[in-house]
């Protein structure tokens, strides 16, 4: 049975279009805004998967460029991969929609959000999430909803409901809730303060609530009978006899600082415990419900640990930071480099500086001609963990967390008129126990300033993490990677000393009070000023540029001279940049960088641009070319397209009888300006240049 129905959220109209499209699906909507159209199925197999403890939930974002009524580059002409843009969408989709799932619910399920028509003033992200909530409330998956997603922009101290992408906006802020409980925030931000953000994440709840109320309504008028969930039996005999046997050595091993060795111990401590409680008797169902049980006393415990007892694994104070290093210059030939440990997190990033046309260009249905002077490229090894395992492509995680730090860092790079370099900044996750992402950004930072690039101001980042039970809560600064798995929420903040650039929340729990949003903000603030501290330490300003970097000059050209740099497909520009050996990059505005890897070529560069930009001053010296001789005299053209007559009497002192005793076509020859007519007629002399040196 088909639904259409209408929502009104500020001056934004949404239609959903319930079972009209893809009805072979569990469930399917249309989303509406404007001319933006998302088509979002849910499709989920019969039966769950043995053994599976891990919900198997994939969801895939894909925008179709017919769309946005634009052919695919490339050789294929066709979608292929997903791209970084759409692979990060779907990560946004799928955090905030995975908690939302009852625990033992276990079966594949896969949500797929078409772009099929794109409207730039509507962003397609937002609408995606609404669908993919409102196609399972009605579907028969089991699913803990609604839930919503808006986007939210600052201007001028006004919240705006999503902000076009050409918008000024000091924050871009993307949230999903549901009616009780912030799931997901996502943000990058102009130095806003935790007040601000706050009362922009709260404010765009309250703004959701049609949105809840539309989706509640179409499950009432044609959701289908959700599936009945079996709850797995607990075996509480085996599970005492468990507990019995497994707290001792538990505890044990949480005792331990040292990552690897906590892990080998809490590994040994769980082969003793299996050993102790199974019997040869049992089955392997048996030994993997010990497994289940104990990975549920390891979750209790550490919980426990910290509310009841409080303390931290590793003996940490809530708010303690752990040890921090810093170094710069650790790299020889990169152009910047930074090495940050955070305890047992290790981070190297490098800087690479490079011209106009290293720019990235994205191809996608925002744009034809997006382009990215700032790239920031993390990568996390397996050796970073320990583990041996293939090297394969790049993983949505390590797309996800290089973007939250990308945009932490981009709010602090100096504009193109300030330093007209592309950056390439790369992370290298060497060690990980928690949060390496946040280690790039201050790794980031650190190596921008050694690569000379003159930021605004330096930015840290620290993740927080939360364990809730009841009305009993505590806040963990520095999270280590089990704190962050066994524990109710992920809070990255990024920034400098006062402001917020970049942070990233999901949540665990069914609510997120004011109070504890409000003081994971406050005690985000004061780590991050620690680790700042840490920071200056070791770098305050940027150094001089490495002798390996590519050195960038700029001349400023009259903007109606432009076409005369770039010649006829690209001629003239092509000529200057073969006979000095630069890269040449001319912005629209008529300012003209000229990357170099020396003084001298660049300041050849540019004497030959002043040539071909500026007209001809009388008296002026020139070295041009002999293009036609005549019985009278000598065609010279002394710029590209620019000539002028050298009569004979000019050629040389004394009496010249033939104008081939003195030049040849071809040749060139020092010329004197001796005068430009009011129909821009050019007269030279030969003589009048002899012995002197060329205007430059």
């Amino acid at each position: 049975m088909s639904l259409i129905r209408e929502v009104t959220v500020g001056d934004k109209l949404i239609k959903l279009e319930f079972q009209k499209f893809a009805k072979q699906a569990n469930g399917s909507v249309m989303v509406s805004c404007g001319d933006t159209q998302v088509l979002v199925t849910v499709c989920a197999s019969d039966d769950p998967k043995e053994g599976q403890d891990f919900f198997p939930l994939t969801v895939d974002y894909i925008e179709k460029f017919y769309a946005a009524g634009r052919i695919p580059g490339g050789y294929f002409k066709r979608e292929t991969k997903p791209t970084e843009r759409e692979a990060l969408t779907s990560r946004v989709i799928d955090r905030p929609l995975r908690p939302s799932f009852p625990e033992e619910y276990m079966c594949d399920t896969q949500i797929v959000a078409t772009v099929m028509s794109f409207d730039p003033k509507h962003n397609p992200a937002t609408l995606a999430l609404l669908g993919a909530s409102a196609a399972l409330m009605v579907s028969d998956i089991p699913f803990n909803g609604p839930v919503a997603s808006l986007r939210v922009g600052l201007h001028e101290g006004k919240l705006i409901l999503d902000p076009l992408a050409n918008q000024p906006s000091d924050l871009d802020l993307n949230v999903a809730c549901r009616p009780d409980a912030i799931l997901m925030v996502e943000a990058g931000a102009n130095f806003l303060s935790e007040e601000q953000m706050l009362n922009a994440i709260t404010t765009a709840q309250q703004w959701m609530k049609p949105l809840f109320d539309v989706q509640l309504e179409a499950q009432r008028l044609i959701g289908k009978p959700k599936r009945e969930l079996v709850k797995k039996e607990v075996n509480e005999a085996l599970k005492a006899k468990v507990y019995a046997a497994a707290k001792g050595p538990i505890a044990a091993a949480f005792g331990v600082n040292d990552k690897m060795e906590r892990n080998k111990a809490l590994k040994a401590a769980g082969k003793q415990i299996v050993a102790a409680v199974v019997s040869a008797e049992d089955g392997p169902e048996v030994k993997g419900a010990v497994k289940a049980i104990i990975e549920d006393l390891k979750y209790n415990m550490m919980r426990s640990q910290i509310l009841d007892e409080k303390r931290r694994i590793g003996g940490r104070g809530f708010r303690d930071i752990r040890d921090i290093t810093c170094e710069t210059r650790v790299l020889g030939r990169p152009h910047g480099s930074s090495l940050f440990t955070r305890g047992e997190t290790q981070a190297l990033a490098t800087v690479t500086l490079g011209a106009g046309d290293d720019e990235q260009r994205l191809d996608s249905i925002h744009g034809a001609d997006e382009w990215k002077s700032f790239m920031l490229h993390y990568n996390f090894p397996p050796f970073s963990v320990g583990e041996a395992r293939p090297l394969r492509g790049l993983s949505r995680r390590e797309m996800g967390h290089g973007a939250l730090a990308e945009r932490a860092i981009a709010q602090i790079m100096p504009s193109k008129a300030k330093f007209g370099y592309t950056v390439r900044l790369v992370s290298e996750v060497l060690e990980s126990n928690g949060s390496s992402s946040m280690a790039t950004v201050c790794a980031g930072t650190m190596a921008l300033l050694d690569a000379g690039v003159p930021i605004v101001e330096p930015v840290a980042g620290i993740a927080m993490g939360l364990i809730k039970e009841g009305d009993k809560f505590a806040i963990l600064s520095d999270i280590l990677g089990d704190e962050d798995h066994l524990g109710d929420m992920d809070f990255k903040v990024c920034g400098g000393e006062n402001g917020i650039t970049a942070l990233q929340m999901d949540i665990k729990i069914g609510g997120l009070s004011n109070e504890i949003m409000s003081s994971a903000l406050e005690q985000a603030k004061e780590g991050r000023r620690h680790i700042l501290s840490k920071m200056r330490s070791c770098i305050t300003d940027p150094k001089e540029l490495s002798e390996f970097a590519p050195r960038i000059f700029q001349i400023k050209v009259a903007t109606d001279r432009i076409r005369d740099l770039i010649g006829p497909g690209g001629k003239m520009v092509k000529k200057i940049v073969a006979e000095t050996g630069v890269k040449i990059d001319i912005n629209d505005d008529g300012m003209v960088n000229i990357v170099s890897p020396d003084v001298l070529s660049a300041e050849a560069a540019k004497a030959m641009i002043r040539m071909v930009t500026t007209d001809p001053e009388i008296g002026g010296i020139f070295l041009g070319t002999v293009k036609r001789i005549m019985d009278f005299g000598a065609f010279i053209e002394i710029r590209p397209g620019q000539e002028g007559l050298c009569h004979i009497s000019e050629l040389e002192e004394g009496r010249v009888n033939k104008v081939t005793d003195v030049l040849k076509e071809g040749e060139e020859v020092m010329v004197k300006v001796l005068d430009i007519d009011r129909q821009g007629k050019i007269k030279l002399s030969r003589r009048g240049a002899l012995g002197k040196k060329p205007t430059t």
